[in-house]
């Protein structure tokens, strides 16, 4: 395997660690929305979810570069 096809493999992998971690959280996240809330906890439930929700914009500006960059490679779908 060349040193750019490790690279991919290697940047997919911690993406998807990084989506099953966000996956994880928003259950327990989940669990904190059904309790009292108090508006110290209302304001830390929303900069959390801020948080992912720019840190996924970024994770999907890196899948679309990777896109783009293998885009220009020759398709070899016999479809």
């Amino acid at each position: 395997m060349n040193q750019a096809a490790k690279g991919v493999t290697s940047s997919l992998g911690a993406i998807v660690d990084l989506l099953e971690h966000f996956g994880h959280f928003l259950s327990r996240l989940d669990i904190y929305t059904t309790i009292p809330h108090t508006p110290a906890m209302d304001e830390i439930i929303i900069r959390i979810m801020l948080d992912l929700l720019a840190t996924l914009a970024l994770v999907t500006n890196e899948l679309k570069q990777g896109q783009s960059s293998q885009s220009v490679l020759p398709d070899a779908s016999p479809y």
